[in-house]
């Protein structure tokens, strides 16, 4: 059986946009309260904290396939893909909690980003699902030998 989490981090949290172009402090400031957040998040979910005691000192997920989802604060039109910088962040805060050992290509698929409901203040969420080593091969890409 696979496992699946989800996490959310604050509404109306500053969120980091590939169309900013912050000062290196800013976004350093503002990549770690993410990271922060998305660790927190994981604390606080029941199911999540059931599972990271469960773990021990291992990681909780060994392969994982996430979606990242942008909550938009209205309905104007948004490109999700734009906060790839936040979503980033937000994954390496569930490798902080000890829910992935990293977040490189070997151990995960995503984040893919998708555009979500309207979330007064806006947010992300991510989306974490197990995925067992012949699933997580299809998702390699193969090149011709």
């Amino acid at each position: 059986m696979t496992r699946h989490f989800t996490i959310n981090l604050p509404a109306g949290m500053a969120l980091l946009n590939a169309n900013q172009r912050p000062h290196h402090a800013v976004k350093a400031k503002l990549t770690a309260a993410i990271r922060g957040a998305a660790m927190e998040a994981c604390a606080n979910d029941p199911t999540m904290w059931a599972a990271l005691e469960a773990a021990g000192d291992g990681p909780v997920l060994q392969r994982a396939y996430i979606l990242g989802v942008l909550h938009p604060p209205s309905r104007r039109r948004a490109d999700p893909a734009n906060w790839y910088p936040s979503f980033k962040a937000a994954v390496d805060g569930l490798v902080d909690a000890g829910v992935l050992e990293d977040d490189d290509h070997t151990r995960v698929v995503g984040p893919d980003m998708r555009i979500g409901p309207v979330v007064k203040g806006g947010r992300i969420s991510l989306h974490i699902q197990e995925v067992d080593t012949v699933t997580f091969a299809a998702f390699q890409w193969r090149t011709a030998s």
